[in-house]
């Protein structure tokens, strides 16, 4: 049993006494204390996340900022290396040699997680182990389009991903038999981290916001669905497209909580299908960097309002941006936690004027 477990009754469109929040990217740069960790060790980014002692530690440190929830400290590149697609981090992603070619994709290896990613589990044991039920404990994935861009690019895509952006035109054959491997990878994955004991997963489709209305339909959606159907609801799923506003598409993914971005309108988006799925986010990342306290007070509380407090997750559009002030970031959770929703106020100052 849990002793918090707001996020998961939100996750099931429940009303939650208070709007549950954490923060995508939570452990990491913005962190003193994960700084000071990185410079302790020297160790390259791959190691760390090969270091369940670690791993776990990292993970853990939010929880002294009042999130509600804790997730696992890893990339979403670290299953692509018993594939023969490893990246190692200087300081960004970079993978030595690129697959360019249908052989080269062919040559990517299926394997069994338990046996290759044991240090995954490890950690997923140790940070439940510390949590003793206090907080949900929160796995994730890359999703498969994510991954192929990464992987085609051998570096982070950016906003120009030439090798991608090529397969996807003139080769599409090739880049769905590279889909349909992550996929069933990203599958397997996911369903060893639920088996670790993880309380709920995210897959996360970082390059939403470079797609187009057909590309999404043709290269992501699809993938989405079969990982998704495949973990047979065993716990809550939450699918985060990057900047996409296609909400009616990704609520027919299979996903229990749609984490969408600053261009949905949160409020329209309960009003016509918070019947189906429960929701995450919306407040922009970015205002956090430079925004006053009151007005990070202000985005939260107006973020609240749009949710209610029957299936939201308050979070941010996208991950927290490292060069984000500790102050701002704790800040926000603090807002969160002091706030209820207005149609919650108005219906406590109704009953006390009755």
């Amino acid at each position: 049993m849990l002793k918090n477990d707001l996020l998961l009754r939100a996750a099931r469109r429940e009303r939650t006494e208070r709007t549950p929040v954490w923060m995508m990217r939570q452990a990491g740069r913005f962190d003193p204390q994960y700084r000071e960790l990185r410079q302790k060790t020297k160790l390259p980014l791959e190691r760390m996340f090969r270091t369940p002692e670690l791993a776990a530690e990292i993970s853990l440190l939010p929880k002294r900022i009042g999130v509600d929830a804790i997730i696992f400290y890893q990339d979403i590149l670290t299953p692509l290396a018993p594939m023969g697609a490893e990246f190692i981090f200087r300081p960004g992603p970079v993978l030595e040699s690129p697959p360019r070619t249908c052989s080269d994709i062919e040559a990517l290896r299926q394997y069994d997680p338990c046996e290759k990613l044991g240090f995954v589990t490890e950690t997923l044991r140790l940070i439940r182990d510390s949590l003793a039920g206090d907080l949900p404990l929160l796995g994730f994935a890359g999703a498969p389009l994510t991954l192929a861009f990464f992987i085609l690019e051998g570096k982070s895509p950016g906003k120009q991903p030439a090798n991608a952006r090529r397969l996807m035109r003139t080769e599409p054959a090739v880049l769905h038999l590279l889909l349909d491997r992550l996929a069933d990878m990203t599958a397997d994955y996911l369903a060893m981290q639920i088996d670790a004991g993880v309380d709920a997963v995210q897959l996360f489709e970082s390059v939403g916001d470079l797609l187009l209305e057909e590309e999404y339909r043709e290269f992501a959606h699809p993938y989405h669905v079969k990982i998704l159907s495949r973990l047979s609801r065993k716990v809550p799923t939450i699918l985060f497209v990057k900047q996409q506003p296609w909400v009616d598409m990704m609520a027919t993914s299979g996903a229990d909580v749609l984490s969408v971005g600053t261009c949905v309108d949160l409020a329209d988006a309960q009003r016509r299908l918070g019947g189906k799925v429960a929701f995450q986010g919306n407040v922009d990342n970015r205002l956090l960097v430079s925004g006053s306290m009151d007005v990070i007070d202000r985005a939260v509380r107006e973020c609240i309002d749009a949710g209610g407090q029957e299936g939201h997750i308050l979070n941010l559009s996208h991950g927290l941006l490292p060069e984000t002030p500790f102050d701002n970031a704790c800040r926000f959770i603090e807002t969160c936690r002091a706030t209820v929703a207005h149609s919650e106020r108005k219906t406590s100052r109704a009953i006390q004027e009755a």
